[in-house]
């Protein structure tokens, strides 16, 4: 018998294997657990009552009216989803997104309409930006074709009390505008702000601006949306939102970001949000759809992926299945 044949020669420690024999086994020293709690499922609000608009870049998503808000949010808890994040739709827009802040625009009835019909069972996330409701599609306030991130400040702040007011537990100020957080913290101490401190600008924001509408009419945003390949001057502006009183951090894209995501969870101690967003969406759905990826199977390791690095708080537009998908393995 020769030394390679003879098990006793082979002196091997270390046998991963061993505890990945069986289904049990490997449930068992599982390191990352996903949890529906843990899930945060985008809702996009149109005018209208009755309908249910399928969204076309992203198969499973609609444009809801405010009246079909209970009956989804109720879907959404009965999964284990406990957490929304709205975007309205408005009927009108304007240069400086005045819509933003009515009292009674789409994402303010939306919130109110979540709150007498789910309570506070439900968390309600609202997103705090302008590009939405401004007739160019902007994140901001124009000045000789540019957004004038200073003139926009305050309007977010005013966006950020309308909402609070119409009752979210958490306003999510998204713009990219430099001193945004701050403004906002001075004018509601009450009220969570999760921070998207590192959005970069991405290639996978492209179904979102066909589902919110909001596709800028010119240019771009990588004024002042981050270059997707700094990640110092990422972690400098987690640091900066946090300075300025926020008491959660988003990073979005997520799955381009996982190296941030990872960096930001071992330097800083609030909750760590994530964002899967439409295009990371839509690419597992269009691969499934052709037969090359198993939908679940690549919806859920990618969102293990994402847990895995750090985040505690996913936002994904698979909250709803793949929380009904994590109940049935664990039953």
């Amino acid at each position: 018998m020769t030394a390679l044949s003879d098990p006793a020669a082979v002196d091997i420690r270390f046998r991963g294997r061993r505890l990945r024999r069986t289904a049990a086994l490997r449930e068992l020293v599982r390191e990352t657990r996903l949890h529906p709690s843990m899930l945060v499922a985008p809702l996009f609000v149109r005018p209208g009552r009755g309908i249910r608009e399928p969204i076309g870049a992203m198969p499973g998503q609609d444009q809801l009216s405010v009246d079909e808000l209970g009956p989804q949010a109720e879907w959404l808890l009965d999964a284990g989803v406990r957490s929304v994040l709205l975007f309205g739709i408005p009927e009108s827009k304007d240069a400086v997104g005045s819509g933003a802040w009515a009292d009674d625009g789409i994402t303010q009835e939306a919130i109110r309409e979540l709150r007498r019909t789910v309570g506070d069972d439900l968390a309600i996330i609202a997103d705090v930006c302008l590009c939405e409701y401004t007739s160019h599609g902007h994140c901001g306030v124009l000045r000789d074709a540019s957004v004038d991130n200073d003139a926009t400040v305050p309007l977010l702040a005013r966006v950020a009390i309308s909402l609070a007011e119409a009752g979210a537990d958490v306003v999510a100020p998204s713009a990219m505008m430099d001193g945004q957080v701050a403004a906002i913290r001075r004018a509601l101490s009450g009220t969570a702000i999760l921070a998207y401190a590192a959005k970069h600008a991405s290639a996978f924001y492209g179904p979102f601006r066909e589902a919110a509408k909001s596709a800028p009419a010119f240019g771009d945003r990588r004024g002042y949306q981050m270059d997707s390949a700094n990640g110092r001057e990422a972690m400098a502006e987690i640091r900066a939102d946090l300075d300025e009183g926020a008491d959660m951090i988003l990073i979005k894209p997520a799955l381009p970001a996982l190296d941030l995501v990872a960096a930001a969870r071992a330097a800083i101690n609030v909750p760590l949000a994530a964002y899967q967003v439409s295009g990371e969406y839509a690419a597992i759905c269009a691969a499934a759809e052709h037969g090359w990826l198993d939908r679940r199977a690549a919806a859920l390791e990618s969102l293990t992926a994402i847990a895995r690095a750090g985040a505690g708080m996913i936002v994904t537009y698979f909250a709803l299945e793949a929380a009904a998908w994590l109940r049935e393995m664990d039953r």
